[in-house]
């Protein structure tokens, strides 16, 4: 019994994280790279953009990245996030 409760409770852990979006405001090359259809070139394209250009503000931003195109996109849609994508500023000094 001990057993199948650990195992149900393995498959239900690994199930959770990999159905769980990417965030493409934070996520690593490796993360990127483990979505279908992005390899090294694309992921660091999108590394590039969002650092030349900041977070992006919804999925569709994408597209504005060189070598994502529609079908790209669409593939893409479901498995890939923004949200949280905003970083907190700094407090501002005390004058």
């Amino acid at each position: 019994m001990r057993k199948l409760f650990l195992m149900i409770t393995l498959v239900f852990l690994l199930t959770g994280t990999a159905l769980a979006a990417v965030n493409i405001n934070t996520a690593t090359q490796a993360e990127l790279e483990s979505l279908q259809g992005i390899g090294s070139a694309k992921a660091k394209a999108i590394i590039e953009y969002r650092e030349k250009s900041g977070a992006f503000a919804s999925v569709d931003d994408l597209a504005k990245v060189s070598g994502i195109g529609p079908g790209a996109l669409k593939q893409l849609r479901d498995a890939v996030t923004v949200e949280g994508e905003k970083s907190a500023e700094a407090p501002a000094k005390p004058e």
